[in-house]
This record gives C-alpha cells, sequence and structure tokens, in this order.
C-alpha cells in the first residue's frame, strides 16, 4: 500500500518540528505551511507527483482550512505567488492535490546553499470573498540523496 503524499506531509511536519509547520489565522481561515526537502521523498512518491528530487530542491505545502466550521482537511483556494533569494527569482507553479476530502497545493522550487529563501503568495480560500497576503522567510541547507 502506498503511502499518501497527505501522510508524507504529516510526518515531514513531526520530523521537522517546529520549524516544519507554520500555521496562521486570517479571519476565520487558518493557512498551514510547510517546506519539505524532496530528498525526504521516496523516489516513488517524487514520480507519482510529478517532483524532482534533488540536494537543493524542495517544496513548499499549503492548506487552508474553515476553523470556525470545524474543518479539519484543507479546501480549494486560488493561489498565486513568487519567491525569490539574494540572485534570482520564480513565479511558484502550485499543483493542487485532493486526496479523500483534503485539498493542498505544492509548488516546488531550487535553492542555494545556506541562503535565505523568501516567500510571498495571496489566496482566496473557496467561500471568501477576500483575498488573503502572506510572507515569510525560511533558510536552507544542501541535502545529500539517499
Amino acid at each position: 500500500m502506498r503511502l499518501s503524499f497527505i501522510l508524507f506531509v504529516a510526518f515531514s511536519f513531526l520530523a521537522l518540528g517546529a520549524q516544519g509547520q507554520q500555521s496562521q489565522r486570517f479571519d476565520r481561515f487558518e493557512l498551514h505551511r510547510s517546506v519539505v526537502y524532496t530528498t525526504f521523498l521516496s523516489p516513488e512518491i517524487a514520480a507519482e507527483y510529478g517532483i524532482a528530487r534533488g540536494d537543493f530542491k524542495a517544496i513548499l505545502t499549503l492548506s487552508v482550512r474553515d476553523v470556525e466550521a470545524g474543518e479539519t482537511a484543507g479546501r480549494p483556494m486560488l493561489i498565486k505567488g513568487e519567491t525569490w533569494d539574494l540572485i534570482r527569482g520564480d513565479t511558484l507553479e502550485f499543483k493542487e492535490i485532493r486526496e479523500n476530502n483534503a485539498t493542498y497545493y505544492i509548488a516546488d522550487f531550487e535553492f542555494i546553499d545556506r541562503e535565505w529563501r523568501f516567500f510571498e503568495f495571496d489566496f482566496r480560500p473557496e467561500g471568501s470573498e477576500q483575498t488573503y497576503h502572506y510572507k515569510f522567510k525560511t533558510q536552507l541547507w544542501k541535502q545529500s540523496e539517499k
């Protein structure tokens, strides 16, 4: 039985601890985000989701839920954003993933060893008339492929 991507991301949050997953409240919605090294993915899971593994590659995972409605799984949203370091910037190409009743988004990107990586995006959860803005940075290190 294959390990679903949701389970992989959940285990990654535990493995990475406080730095792995972050969340922020926007009115009734809670945005969850994490940055995960692609070398943590098995070759099979990476291939299934079209993700290239490598020492300088990572993925941003996002999900949003309506806290006031008691949602425990992510809901669909419109999202667009970009990422950059001190040398170059890129538009984030988000892939929507739906598993069971959960919807979440992933975007892969490359990074420079020990450099700060900046992310900025706008998102509008399904059922909301408001678009929210979010920005954060994280530092990443070269990973050895296994």
